[in-house]
């Protein structure tokens, strides 16, 4: 059993929104993990992904992490290798400046992870034509 809710905190201008991952079975994480799979195939091939896609990575990671038995210290120092700029869409550093994840596994105690700015944030130089 997986359960996450994730809150995510962009650019002070927007409003946080709220993601939640709840999958009961076996076939159903199995889905989960698939759908993992598929996004990283899409970062192998040079794609960038979506806000969507990237909060799915960083979620399976997460999971995967604390079965593994990772501490949730080292889990947040890892997290800061998994994506970068260049395999987002534009906006989606911004968007994900801070996220908050309650997670449960296997109806085990829930666990509270924060990410700060998991993604860095490109310096942009606008130019006028």
């Amino acid at each position: 059993m997986i359960y996450i809710k994730i809150t995510i905190k962009g650019e002070p201008d927007t409003a946080p929104f709220t993601k939640v991952y709840q999958y009961s079975s076996k076939s159903d994480e199995e889905i989960f993990v698939n759908s993992a799979i598929m996004i990283k195939d899409r970062l192998d091939k040079n794609l960038k992904i979506n806000i969507n896609e990237a909060i799915l990575i960083y979620s399976e990671f997460i999971v995967s992490q604390l079965r593994d038995g990772k501490q949730i210290e080292q889990i947040q120092k890892n997290t800061s290798h998994i994506l970068n700029p260049e395999q987002v869409m534009i906006g989606v550093p911004e968007t994900l400046r801070k996220m908050s994840f309650e997670v449960m596994l296997d109806n085990e105690s829930t666990k509270f992870i924060i990410l700060n700015t998991p993604i860095p944030i490109s310096d942009y130089i606008l130019k006028s034509s």
